[in-house]
């Protein structure tokens, strides 16, 4: 009996410990329901439902004459909510198989079948938001939103989230200048100089957690309409880039290198035209590609490139003449345990200033500036550093190479050092800082800051423009940029560069050949170490400028490690620059003369409003001036010196080019150029966008059927 008390007391305390239990959760639950539960519900949804930040679109990337180098192009998510109220039971019913049918014919991943199992499954489970397809192309997107249902338009069920992606619709061409700026990925080019301003500002939408971690937009509108980012115009001439990149190209697999680069500078500006990088592919010998900028980023020794600054130094310090006589016998000369050999031997024992540059002698070079600066070395390295050689060139791309020109007092300055840097040795730099150099020369000693970018503009509107930047107003003296001048044209009239002559126009510039040491693994006192492993490969180099009585620009062409047996300057490197300067000179309404230059002009060509009379009348009509009446639609000048009046005269475009006589086509329209020049018997080149700025054949010259006319748009 005493158990039996014992158990029923226990079970009667559990019981009542139980209903309190319950009677506690049911008193929370109110609590929580009643008295919390907005601040549960906020909390509840603050987890389901954020703000998330949509991205701006980037902004473009322009060429010189408006070519689209780099541009973002939306792509779409797209998702359905086929359980939409809009949606009826007979709609769906009706029109799945035609929307199904529609799906597969335009992504072609799926059956008409597959499609209608996933919107039956959708209809059935109550999906609100089933994925279709991503990466959906913007001409994609118009087309499902006229497929059945979908064309009901924001009740028609169809859910989009926009991406973007950047394309370069050139591919490769520029490609590592024009760069990229990824999430994880170093930013490099352009694009990544200029991230923030291309970039934009994000805007945002409210998007809820549904099941399997899946967001979705609760609104068809953003919250915060995104901010597009300012596009770039850049200095890049697409068609200059083209021809380097080609030439460049066809040089790199015929002479079997590992890699090389070309650049083209305006003199007077430093812009940068064209500016190649290609690598030989590991997988593929026959592919090149625009993987690491060169030109920018690797400093090395330059090599013969390099006379031309100790050339510089001695004639500016020491007032040298091109006649000097130096004494190279047999091509060879020793300084403690370094000889020095020439590439060829000297055709004689005894040359001048001017003939050891245009051979490109190592052994005149080193004894000339032995004699001059051995007793005070440093005056040489000083003298080199104000040529702006040890120096970064602080351009707007990253990654700029860091030079380097050793002092007298460094650890690693021996008795060999002085004669090794003056023929391009124990010296590093990168191959657009001896470009810059060469470029001071053709610009008659003033030393401009290499740029690649023309103006920022937002909305159209320029927001930032970029001028030319003087490094240096005047690196040597003016009689050493004469001397300087006629060192390089005998460069390429008598010596190494002999092969580049151009019919059209001379060229003045210098070859390089440098020897680059193979470092590796070797045994060295019973150890493996790095080090230099005996081997060589080299660099084959040519920079120059051109026209040579007028330079308007200058290029560089570096052709790294050829493996054919052939690797001399003149010869790998000469033909790349050949090729850009002919093509680039054919291409340039810079460089051409009028037909009858010198000779008077046969007609007057005043400044002048061009167009057709009906939209000249309109212009006189809506500024109340008086004007004279030309009834038909004929082309008719305004001359702008007169202001009072709108006074109109046929005897303009048509009737010159009826005589034979080039008209002054400024401000005229592409399309009506064209079509007044071609109906004339002239053949024309258009080169940009927009009305007619500049002409190839100036107003008042004699012209004929077949004449070649270049028009500049604006």
């Amino acid at each position: 009996m005493e158990n039996k008390k014992q158990i029923l007391t226990r079970t009667y305390i559990l019981y009542v410990f139980m209903c309190l239990f319950a009677f506690g959760i049911i008193a929370r639950i109110c609590v929580i329901q009643f008295s919390q539960g907005e601040e549960w519900k906020a909390k509840a949804e603050s987890y389901t439902t954020q703000l998330h930040t949509i991205e701006a679109v980037r902004g473009n990337i322009f060429d010189a004459n408006g070519a689209l180098l780099a541009t973002s192009l939306p792509y779409y998510e797209v998702a359905v909510d086929i359980c939409a109220p809009s949606i009826e039971d007979k709609l769906f019913k009706d029109k799945k198989d035609s929307l199904a049918l529609c799906l597969s014919a335009l992504f072609g991943d799926k059956t008409k079948n597959e499609y209608l199992k996933i919107l039956n499954r959708a209809r059935n489970d109550k999906d609100r938001y089933v994925v279709i397809q991503k990466n959906v192309s913007h001409k994609n997107l118009q087309k499902l939103k006229t497929f059945p249902i979908f064309r009901k338009g924001k009740r028609g069920g169809l859910v989009t989230l926009q991406t973007n992606k950047r394309e370069r619709p050139f591919q490769w061409l520029a490609a590592r200048t024009i760069g990229m700026s990824r999430k994880g990925i170093k930013p490099v080019g352009l694009e990544g100089a200029f991230d923030s301003v291309l970039v934009g500002v994000g805007g945002q939408r409210l998007m809820q957690k549904i099941a399997g971690d899946v967001w979705r937009p609760i609104n068809d509108e953003n919250e915060v309409e995104p901010k597009d980012g300012s596009d770039l115009y850049t200095t890049i001439d697409i068609n200059i880039q083209d021809v380097a990149e080609n030439a460049l190209m066809k040089t790199l697999i015929k002479n079997n290198a590992s890699h090389g680069c070309a650049v083209l500078m305006e003199v007077k500006t430093g812009a940068i035209k064209a500016i190649a990088n290609l690598t030989r592919n590991k997988k593929d010998s026959m592919v090149y590609s625009e993987d690491l900028n060169y030109a920018i980023g690797y400093a090395a020794e330059p090599g013969s490139t390099f006379k031309l600054a100790s050339f510089l130094s001695v004639i500016d310090d020491y007032n040298v003449s091109l006649d000097e006589k130096i004494e190279v016998g047999n091509g060879e000369v020793t300084y403690y345990n370094k000889t020095i050999k020439d590439a060829h031997p000297p055709k004689k024992p005894v040359i001048t200033v001017q003939e050891a540059f245009e051979t490109s002698s190592n052994a005149a070079t080193a004894k000339l500036i032995m004699k001059y600066y051995s007793r005070d070395p440093q005056k040489y390295v000083n003298k080199i550093k104000s040529l702006h050689l040890n120096k970064q060139l602080g351009i707007s791309i990253p990654g700029e190479g860091a030079p380097f020109v050793k002092d007298v007092s460094h650890k690693q300055w021996s008795g060999v050092t002085l004669p090794q840097m003056s023929y391009g040795y124990e010296t590093m730099i990168t191959p657009l800082q001896t470009l810059s150099l060469y470029n001071a020369i053709a610009n008659d000693g003033k030393m401009v800051k290499p740029y690649f970018v023309n103006e920022i503009k937002r909305n159209g509107i320029a927001t930032k423009k970029f001028e030319t930047e003087v490094l240096i107003d005047q690196i040597v003296k003016k009689e050493t940029i004469a001397k300087a001048k006629k060192l390089m044209e005998g460069v390429v009239e008598n010596g190494s560069g002999k092969g580049l002559n151009i019919t059209a126009f001379k060229v003045g510039g210098k070859t390089g050949t440098a020897q680059i040491a193979k470092i590796g693994l070797k045994k060295e006192h019973g150890k493996t170490v790095y080090g230099d492993i005996g081997q060589r490969n080299y660099m084959a180099s040519f920079v120059g400028y051109f026209p040579a009585d007028k330079p308007l620009y200058t290029c560089i062409v570096i052709i790294n490690s050829p493996s054919n047996g052939i690797y001399y300057g003149g010869l790998v490197a000469g033909p790349v620059f050949k090729e850009i300067a002919e093509k680039v000179y054919s291409g340039s309404v810079d460089f051409l003369k009028p037909i009858n230059s010198g000779k008077d002009l046969l007609t007057k060509a005043p400044r002048v409003i061009t167009t057709k009379s009906n939209e000249l009348n309109g212009i006189a009509k809506a500024f109340s001036l008086p004007s004279t009446k030309v009834e038909s639609e004929k082309y008719v000048s305004q001359n702008q010196r007169d202001t009072t009046k709108i006074a109109l005269s046929e005897n303009s475009i048509e009737t010159q080019l009826k005589k034979g006589i080039m008209p002054n086509l400024m401000g005229l329209s592409a399309k009506d150029a064209l079509f007044l020049l071609e109906n004339h018997g002239l053949y024309v080149k258009l080169q940009g966008f927009g009305s007619v700025k500049k002409q190839s054949i100036e107003a008042g010259q004699k012209i004929g059927k077949g004449n070649k006319v270049i028009l500049i748009l604006s």
